[in-house]
């Protein structure tokens, strides 16, 4: 029996052995061959001097933590629960150099700006907010208050974002007045009680004139999508005290009828003297889950011959572009220093703000003007999941932030960079009549991308490099839309898009700074169009045709280049130089806006100056370090007093020829929710943007010297020495793809 059994282990063996050579015969047969070298090296060399743009390390964060909390005469704190009576430190961000310092550093080889650091630290104590720049970093031993400097005023103590602080007193507060009062209410109306409760979503401004702080809160039911689920229940807290316990509920909303406070609300209910609402258990159509199990896996993008780009900390290097890339708490994803084959084209491209209007017959969204730097758009830039927001094969980037917390927060995967191809062709031609050939070349650009998630719509911010040398900032919004609670009236301001629930009209305007140095810093602003001119024929002067000619203008101030929203925009705008190109003709750089903008909010509202940047399609202003943003920290809750009052950039009319140019660029849309934004608003169509295209910057298009330019004649239609692209059948690879991985939820707020 053992003697069998041995026989049939060796038999066993050895056919397992032989099972394995054959597998492993066939699998080197078929095994793919990848190229080991890279295809197509790297044209530049990465610049340590990006560095000057970098975001703050955690090192430095805690080091500017450190050094203000050891002056003892600031007195503040850190504690993420900080009352708004105390002294908080709210932000720490970079200060951004100068640009004059910049350039001397990056172009003439002159000293390196001192590295700083901008601090906000709310004065709860003494009822105002102080800005600071502290340096040198990495270990700072100044500080000076800049806040007279950048603002040319006092910031009022009310200015201030709601921190995770006065949010926890908020709570206890309506625990308190509210549901604690109406318990039979709340169990009958909405099955609130000691296990269940309702969420909160704020509404801004906070009151209707300055130095108010009254917050409308509309409750929504505990459920997923809760922007979706309102339950017709809202009320006006006045919490324009630092001190909590002289807070008070000033209205109360129920189904449509208003009360003085919730002991008023009580009593009518009790005596029936009110039209109630009875629970209703509610589908659950604000989830994400799928509703149909997956049963195949859609294209993914991979590289066949390895990344074509690189990243060394804050510098990227792709193809013939180079630039340095940052994450603002405040406005969110910014490139500085690109260049195209060495020659800058842009000292800075960045998100400057996003706002929206909104419209309602219940107070909550009634005058709703969302202003989103003064909550902080890249402070939302949580995790981005590989495959679904980026492409699997994408690059990630860590970033730290430090805004409303104890201690520089990390967020995992919030950019990501990655080559596409956009599935068309840049460029192509068949010769059919004539010299029978193909020429064409993939659209195959780098995208360098963030979503930030800011309650709740999502907003995702792409800046696209082109190889045709354009580059391409845009913004598509997703996300839950906001909505109210149905009553008489409701639909003059949307859609209904679930039971008793409206879809709200609003609008979205997006600010975008592009600073643009075109062959220099020393430039003009442009603009060119058509016009029909009824001219005689030269071959026939007795007979008139409409001929198009070509209409050019410079524009000489920036009251004159602030081109409004509401009037006739020439179709070309162009920032140029001096300099021209081989023709004669000057180089320049045309601004090209996508969007379908709603109306802006007229100037005789008193909340108009906060966004008063909204009122232009395109302003060029000449370039100043204190115009630094269009917004602020502060415009939300001063809104009617905002700290930066951006037509004031451009109040004093200076000249713009000749000088250095920022180019400030408004795309939004209008949206009218509707029942296809049920669970979620889509991406495809919903968002805007500017394309900056070379026009008469180069002598041709430079993507003619692109290695992705294909050409096909008929006598070499399989040859690999003009089309790549016929090499793949020669060497497939698969990707091999890295482990699945997601830290979005790492950098949540806790309000704990």
């Amino acid at each position: 029996m053992n003697s069998l059994v041995k026989w049939v282990l060796i038999l066993f063996v050895l056919v397992s052995i032989i099972l394995n050579i054959v597998l492993i015969s066939m699998y080197s047969r078929r095994a793919p061959k990848c190229s080991a070298q890279r295809a197509h090296p790297l044209r530049g060399k990465h610049d340590e001097r990006s560095l000057v743009f970098a975001d703050l390390t955690q090192e430095e964060y805690l080091q500017v933590q450190q050094y203000m909390l050891k002056q003892k005469d600031l007195d503040i704190s850190t504690s993420q629960t900080t009352k708004p009576s105390e002294n908080f430190l709210f932000l720490i961000d970079l200060s951004l150099p100068k640009k004059a310092d910049a350039l001397a550093y990056l172009d003439d080889g002159k000293a390196k700006p001192t590295r700083q650091a901008t601090v906000v630290v709310f004065y709860g104590k003494k009822g105002y907010i102080k800005e600071y720049v502290v340096g040198p970093l990495p270990n700072p031993t100044s500080h000076k208050d800049v806040t007279k400097e950048r603002y040319n005023m006092d910031i009022p103590i009310n200015a201030r974002p709601v921190t995770v602080g006065e949010y926890t007193a908020l709570f206890h507060f309506l625990e308190a007045e509210i549901f604690s009062k109406l318990k039979k209410l709340m169990k009958e109306s909405f099955d609130v009680d000691d296990m269940k409760h309702l969420n909160a979503f704020e509404q801004m401004p906070r009151g209707i004139q300055s130095g108010d702080r009254s917050t409308w809160i509309s409750f929504m039911r505990d459920m997923k999508g809760i922007y979706i689920h309102p339950v017709g229940f809202e009320v006006l807290v006045n919490h324009q005290s630092v001190n909590a316990s002289k807070w008070s509920i000033d209205r109360v909303l129920y189904n449509g009828q208003y009360f003085n406070s919730a002991e008023e609300l009580k009593e009518k209910y009790e005596k029936g003297a009110v039209n109630k609402i009875f629970y209703k258990k509610s589908d659950d159509y604000g989830s994400l889950k799928p509703r149909t199990k997956p049963l195949q896996m859609g294209p993914q993008l991979f590289y066949p011959e390895g990344k074509r780009y690189s990243i060394s900390n804050n510098h990227v290097l792709y193809m013939d572009w180079s630039f340095a890339f940052g994450l603002s708490s405040l406005t969110g994803m910014r490139a500085f220093d690109v260049r195209f084959k060495g020659e800058r084209i842009l000292y800075e491209l960045s998100v400057q703000e996003a706002m929206s209007v909104y419209g309602s017959v219940t107070p909550g969204m009634g005058l709703t003007k969302f202003l989103d730097t003064s909550i902080g758009i890249g402070r939302f830039a949580h995790g981005l999941v590989r495959g679904v927001d980026c492409p699997y094969e994408a690059s990630f980037m860590t970033t730290y932030r430090y805004i409303d917390a104890p201690k520089p927060v990390r967020f995992e995967d919030s950019i990501c960079i990655f080559e596409h191809n956009l599935g068309q062709p840049l460029r192509r031609h068949f010769s059919d009549f004539f010299q029978n050939s193909y020429g064409g070349m993939v659209n195959s650009a780098l995208v360098m991308r963030t979503i930030t998630a800011i309650g709740n719509y999502d907003y995702m911010w792409d800046f696209i490099f082109y190889q045709s040398g354009s580059v391409e900032a845009k913004v598509h919004a997703t996300g839950y839309i906001s909505s109210s609670y149905m009553i008489d009236g409701s639909l003059k301001h949307g859609h209904q898009v679930a039971d008793k629930v409206l879809g709200n009209i609003h609008t979205h305007f997006i600010n975008f700074k592009v600073d643009l140095d075109v062959a220099g810093v020393k430039n003009v602003f442009q603009t060119k169009d058509m016009k029909f001119v009824n001219m005689s024929v030269p071959w026939q002067p007795s007979h008139h045709a409409m001929i198009p000619h070509l209409v050019e203008k410079q524009l000489k101030t920036e009251q004159e280049a602030a081109l409004r929203y509401d009037t006739k925009t020439p179709r070309y705008l162009h920032v140029a130089s001096s300099k021209t190109n081989q023709w004669g003709h000057q180089r320049s750089y045309r601004l090209q806006v996508f969007s379908f903008a709603g109306d802006h909010l007229p100037e005789s509202d008193p909340e108009e100056r906060s966004m008063s940047w909204a009122r232009y399609k395109v302003a060029i202003t000449k370039h100043k370090d204190l115009e630094q943003t269009s917004s602020s920290l502060y415009s939300q809750n001063n809104i009617w007093t905002p700290a930066v009052d951006f037509s004031k950039f451009i109040a004093d009319n200076e000249s713009i020829e000749e000088q250095d140019l920022v180019a400030w660029v408004t795309a939004g849309f209008l949206h009218i929710p509707h029942a296809e934004d049920i669970p979620n608003t889509v991406t495809v169509g919903n968002g805007g943007g500017v394309l900056l295209r070379p026009h008469n910057y180069f002598n041709m298009d430079p993507s003619v010297h692109s290695a992705d330019a294909v050409y096909i004649d008929p006598s070499s239609v399989d040859s690999c020495d003009n089309n790549r692209v016929a090499c793949l059948a020669h060497e497939t690879c698969s990707p091999v793809l890295e482990p699945f991985t997601y830290h979005g939820f790492e950098g949540v707020m806790k309000f704990e």
